[in-house]
């Protein structure tokens, strides 16, 4: 948690937990797919309206949307409903390398943002050739990472998610290491995952009908009605992410 000048984006105050240690994101990384669609739309890439129909391919763990969704209610069900399905077929329609460069050009090192949710539990299930050749992410170049992610997302995408789960359910009752998290799933630490949100959030280069976008959804997200306003002074803005709390 971090008080941040607005201005500056420069910590004012913080309290951490191992700030320099590497987490799995889970689903707080459906924060990045948001900030990755908004910037699409400012730059005329992208449009709300765009419909999708949900292939056998595309439908990852969990609900997953009715065909022809559009791209506005499937940024809502990816924060407020934290809705896998709806994160992967945004994230492949900004592209793979598009989530992961807003770290990149942050220079944060150590975060992963390239895969979709579907391809890491593909990954751990053992269902992805090119995940098994492997891939040393801190010494890989940019081509490199996404010659990668795009192979484990090829593999995973000609598997149902009856065939994954086949598969999945086994691993996790026997097999699964918490140290294949950090191996499979997207990644950061906290304090390069805070100055990714702090930039998104405060100075996200989004035009404004951008920001109004992002302002409608990410205040969508869980965890506003567990604040106090008594006890954490006014809150003038509330954003989060549904299901899993990762808000700013």
């Amino acid at each position: 948690m971090a008080d941040l000048d607005p201005q500056t984006l420069e910590v004012r105050r913080a309290v951490a937990t191992n700030p320099d240690s590497l987490f799995p994101l889970a689903s707080t990384y459906k924060q990045a797919v948001l900030w990755a669609v908004l910037r699409e739309f400012g730059a005329g890439r992208l449009s709300p309206t765009e419909r999708f129909d949900v292939t056998p391919g595309q439908q990852s763990l969990g609900e997953y949307p009715y065909d022809g969704t559009n791209v506005k209610a499937l940024t809502i069900r990816m924060i407020q409903r934290s809705d896998n399905t709806a994160t992967d077929i945004l994230h492949r329609r900004v592209g793979l390398g598009r989530v992961q460069a807003l770290a990149d050009d942050l220079r944060l090192c150590h975060t992963r943002l390239i895969l979709p949710t579907k391809d890491w539990w593909a990954a751990q299930a053992g269902l992805s050739p090119t995940y098994q050749q492997g891939l040393d992410w801190d010494t890989a170049s940019q081509s490199q990472r996404l010659a990668w992610a795009a192979g484990v997302d090829q593999d995973t995408r000609r598997l149902t998610v009856h065939e994954l789960a086949a598969h999945l359910n086994p691993y996790f009752e026997q097999l699964h290491q918490p140290a294949d998290d950090l191996a499979a799933h997207n990644v950061s630490t906290p304090y390069e995952f805070s100055t990714l949100l702090a930039h998104q959030y405060l100075r996200g280069g989004l035009t404004a009908r951008a920001q109004k976008w992002q302002q409608e959804v990410a205040q969508l997200g869980y965890g506003k009605s567990a604040l106090r306003a008594g006890q954490v002074g006014n809150i003038r803005s509330f954003y989060g992410k549904g299901a899993t709390a990762g808000g700013c």
